[in-house]
């Protein structure tokens, strides 16, 4: 454990969920205060016990309110699905001034979830950042990770895209990432979120027509 993960707290709202859980499970496990938010708090004390139990006992995740985590933590992460975006944003938005909101929602529409189909904004971290305005800095990343590859043990064999609203949040993000045991990148401006969200369709797509569930991505010809 590093003294910036006992020093942080991530709220991870929608942390009931597959994705949220699987990146809570994560974070948890290299160290740091979690807290797992949910509409339902019943459902958020639940998961936050199970993850709890993964790593018995050596973990201070917590289960509680959207709102009551998004207020606690340092920074918050939003794993809901695309329908219920504009609404969590919109009940946690006056507790977000001054914090960094990493947006992990993808526009996927369903039934149609292997066709690209972005918002108006352009997508779904743009929108955010229309929502939670100027006081918050937004980030995009996680979207091409999938559930299999976060409640696995070590790292995975695709990368995370990272983009943001500015250079700092998306550094930030980045250092979750790699607590997170994965390998990212900062891919730019928040508006390359719209290239990043999409390829996620695409992926599912992949999925689907060759018999797979994690299907990833890679940054090659770099050197870090």
């Amino acid at each position: 454990m590093t003294d910036s993960s006992i020093l942080l707290t991530i709220a991870v709202l929608g942390g009931t969920g597959k994705e949220g859980k699987g990146l809570a499970y994560r974070w948890a496990k290299a160290g740091y205060r979690v807290l797992i938010g949910s509409r339902a708090e019943e459902k958020a004390i639940s998961a936050a016990a199970e993850i709890v139990g993964l790593l018995d006992g050596a973990s201070s995740t917590v289960g509680m309110s959207n709102l009551e985590a998004a207020k606690q933590a340092n920074i918050v992460v939003l794993t809901v699905p695309y329908a219920a975006h504009r609404a969590t944003l919109e009940s946690v938005k006056d507790v977000l001034k001054g914090k960094i909101l990493i947006d992990v929602t993808v526009p996927l529409v369903p039934p149609k979830v292997t066709k690209v189909q972005m918002p108006a904004a352009g997508s779904a971290a743009q929108e955010a950042k229309q929502i939670v305005g100027d006081d918050v800095e937004v980030v995009a990343a996680f979207q091409n990770i999938s559930y299999e590859h976060l409640m696995g043990e070590g790292g995975a064999e695709c990368d995370v895209l990272v983009t943001g609203s500015s250079k700092d949040a998306r550094s930030e993000a980045l250092k979750l990432v790699e607590a997170a045991g994965l390998n990212g990148w900062d891919a730019g401006p928040i508006e390359n979120s719209v290239v990043v969200e999409g390829l996620t369709s695409v992926l599912i797509n992949i999925n689907k027509q060759y018999g797979s569930t994690h299907a990833g991505i890679r940054i090659t010809g770099v050197a870090k």
